[in-house]
C-alpha cells in the first residue's frame, strides 16, 4: 500500500476544493443570472475538459505549461520554477480539469432560485450582498454539496491529465491513480489490488458523508421556509397573493 501516493491525492483534491470553491460559486451565479450575447460560449469553454479526452487535454496543458512557452516562462518567474512535473503543475491541471465538474451543479441551483425569491429579500431592506448569503446560498446548498463533492472524488481518480503534466515522480506528482497504474506495470497485483479498495472505499464514504450532510442541510432549509411562511399568512389572516414588482431592489 502505497500510502504517500494516497496522501498526495488527497492532498490535491483537498486543494483543488479549496481554490475552485469561490472561484466556481462566483462564476457559477454570475452565469446563472446574466444574460449576454457571449454566455453559450462562456458556458461551452467551461465545460470543454468535460468532453476531451484526457490527453488531449494533457497534451495542451503540457506544451502550454512547458518552460520554452511564453504561458510557461511566464508562469515560472511568477512561481520561481517551472510548473510541468511539479505539484503546483498538477494542481493548476486538476484545476482546469474540475472546472466543470464546479460550475455546472452550482449554475443550476442558482438557475432554480426563482427570480420573486430575490425581488422579496430585496423589497423586505436586504442589500446584495445579505441577500446573496442569507437568502441564495442556502437554496443553493444542494448544489454546492454536489459539486463539492464531484471535484473531490474526480481529483482523487483523475489519472490521464495528471500523468501528461506530472508525470510519475514519487512525493510529488505521483497520484494512487498512477500508483495502481504503475503497480500493475510492474506485475504488482496486490498493491495495485489494494491501492484501488483503498480508494474505492474512501470515495465512497467521502461522498456518502457529503450527500447526507447536504440532505440535512436541504431539510432543515425547506423547514425554516415553511415556518415562516407559516407565520407570514397567518399574521394578516390570509395568504399573500400580490406579486413583487420587476423594478424592485435592494436598500443600500
Amino acid at each position: 500500500m502505497d500510502w504517500t501516493a494516497f496522501g498526495l491525492s488527497l492532498k490535491l483534491a483537498a486543494w483543488s476544493c479549496v481554490i475552485l470553491l469561490p472561484l466556481a460559486l462566483l462564476l457559477a451565479r454570475a452565469l446563472a443570472w446574466a444574460q449576454f450575447r457571449a454566455k453559450p460560449l462562456i458556458e461551452a469553454l467551461i465545460m470543454l475538459p468535460l468532453v476531451l479526452p484526457p490527453t488531449v487535454l494533457g497534451y495542451y496543458l503540457l506544451v502550454g505549461l512547458a518552460p520554452s512557452s511564453t504561458l510557461g516562462a511566464g508562469l515560472a518567474k511568477l512561481t520561481g520554477g517551472p510548473l510541468v512535473f511539479t505539484f503546483s503543475g498538477i494542481l493548476l491541471a486538476s484545476l482546469i480539469v474540475n472546472l466543470p465538474f464546479a460550475v455546472q451543479p452550482m449554475q443550476r441551483a442558482f438557475e432554480a432560485i426563482p427570480v420573486n425569491v430575490r425581488e422579496a429579500a430585496w423589497v423586505s431592506g436586504l442589500s446584495y450582498w445579505r441577500t446573496f448569503t442569507r437568502v441564495e446560498l442556502p437554496l443553493a446548498w444542494p448544489g454546492i454539496v454536489s459539486a463539492i463533492a464531484l471535484v473531490f472524488a474526480h481529483t482523487l481518480g483523475e489519472f490521464g491529465v495528471i500523468l501528461m503534466v506530472g508525470g510519475s515522480i514519487p512525493g510529488e506528482t505521483r497520484t494512487a491513480a498512477i500508483a495502481i497504474y504503475d503497480n500493475m506495470q510492474a506485475f504488482r497485483g496486490d498493491a495495485a489490488a489494494a491501492m484501488a479498495a483503498a480508494l474505492l472505499a474512501f470515495s465512497f464514504v467521502t461522498l456518502a458523508v457529503v450527500y447526507l450532510a447536504g440532505a440535512r442541510q436541504g431539510n432543515r432549509t425547506r423547514a425554516g421556509q415553511g415556518t415562516r411562511a407559516g407565520q407570514g399568512a397567518a399574521s394578516d389572516g390570509t395568504p399573500s397573493r400580490g406579486r413583487i414588482s420587476k423594478g424592485a431592489r435592494p436598500n443600500g
